[in-house]
């Protein structure tokens, strides 16, 4: 009963900041409830100081949510899967190679450069982490957050091409990510001994290649069993049973989840609303999944701000975080700029466009839940508190200036 009434709150507050964003604010839906969130954890905060345990009392309910395991096992999957419905198969073809590269090779790339500046920044405010440990940073911090991009683009005018490289590479960019922060994390917890070239390649083929396949599998299965029926109900009731069906199973086999519901939900989003729905149908599953995104995304983006009454933060802390920012868009550009010259479509984008993708590759829940998700060790606490400042300045810093910044490139 606790959980119905923390969700309840979170849902009245996300309807009370739409409102009042959709009536005077004006700005993308994301923006606003993290500001909101930030805001209204802001007054906890400082209610706490006037009314002794009234704080204490707020984290004790908000420690009820794994926001770990709420994020990553139950709202990811349902906000991947609605979010790849809308992306064109013929578009991503035509930006594959562009896609995939700055996916794979530059998350990679993102990874080891935020990684080792970490390190050394670390050192230079006498913090001392491994480096396996920064590593691991650089790798939950790396990925673009699908749900946070999105969100933003809605309101850009931004040419078809970036657009698609830019939401087409923070939905891969995610199962990469989560694959690169899993093996990273295992080299961690059993040594770099014990865990060499071979097993991460299996690993990795497991997990990235495995989701792959699954995602296929789950599309397929849902793709024929409404093709063979007229009914939309039951067809709304297919697609859900492929999130969280397809998601669970991938759970227990050990694939990745996020890259198996980007592919289930292309394959919805394509083959199955040509061949396999009626006009009706497409219209009502559309819409559902579109209510389901929006009304998700609020609970989401709510909980990220409320979640930093439960961080501790230090003013070191606060100052790492934000020139850990700055360090992460440089190593953003780096990632971008280095695929696009070695596979040679530079000049299909130009430097502005990559400036356009740096400033637009926006950090959100994803990182946060892989942080939260971190075993408990002596440097998690502060690896949290950096990871909330970094996407507390990506959603509220970048996120308001991206479509000036757009224009500013495009004009």
């Amino acid at each position: 009963m606790e959980l119905f009434l923390i969700f309840s709150i979170l849902i009245t507050l996300a309807a009370f900041f739409s409102y009042l964003n959709i009536k005077f604010l004006k700005l993308p839906s994301g923006i606003s409830l993290m500001m909101m969130g930030v805001l209204a954890a802001a007054g906890v905060i400082v209610t706490g100081y006037f009314s002794s345990g009234f704080t204490e009392m707020i984290r004790e309910k908000l420690a009820l949510i794994d926001f770990s395991e709420f994020l990553l096992g139950i709202l990811l999957s349902f906000l991947l899967f609605a979010g790849s419905l809308h992306v064109s198969i013929p578009d991503l073809k035509k930006s594959a190679k562009s896609i995939i590269s700055f996916a794979t090779i530059g998350t990679l790339i993102s990874t080891l450069i935020v990684g080792y500046s970490l390190f050394y920044l670390l050192s230079a405010f006498h913090q001392d982490i491994p480096l396996i440990y920064c590593l691991l940073f650089g790798a939950l911090i790396s990925p673009t957050d699908p749900i946070a991009v999105m969100g933003i683009l809605k309101k850009t005018n931004l040419s078809k091409n970036i657009e698609t490289n830019i939401v087409g590479e923070s939905l891969f960019n995610d199962g990469i990510g989560v694959v690169i922060f899993v093996t990273i994390l295992k080299i961690a917890t059993v040594g770099p001994e014990n865990f060499g070239p071979t097993e991460i390649g299996m690993l990795f083929i497991h997990e990235a290649i495995g989701g792959v396949i699954i995602g296929l599998i789950i599309g397929f299965i849902g793709y024929k069993l409404m093709k063979s029926i007229d009914h939309f109900q039951t067809e709304i009731l297919i697609s859900l049973a492929m999130v969280m069906g397809g998601y669970s199973l991938c759970h227990s086999i050990h694939v990745s989840g996020p890259l198996a519901m980007v592919v289930a939900g292309l394959m919805t989003g394509n083959r199955g609303k040509e061949l396999a729905m009626s006009d009706i149908t497409r219209d009502y599953l559309g819409k559902f999944w579109e209510v389901t995104d929006e009304v998700l995304n609020a609970i989401l983006f709510m909980l990220i701000g409320l979640e930093i009454v439960i961080v501790s933060f230090d003013t070191s802390y606060l100052a790492i975080g934000i020139i850990t920012a700055l360090i992460i868009l440089i190593a953003r550009f780096v990632s971008l700029y280095v695929p696009a010259v070695v596979f040679r479509f530079k000049k299909v984008f130009g430097t502005k466009s990559l400036f356009i993708m740096t400033w637009g590759g926006l950090r959100g829940g994803i990182s946060i839940a892989l942080a939260l998700s971190l075993p408990q060790n002596p440097y998690k606490d502060i690896l949290v508190s950096i990871t909330f400042v970094i996407v507390i300045f990506s959603i509220l810093i970048q996120g308001i200036t991206v479509e000036k910044v757009i224009k500013k490139l495009t004009s």
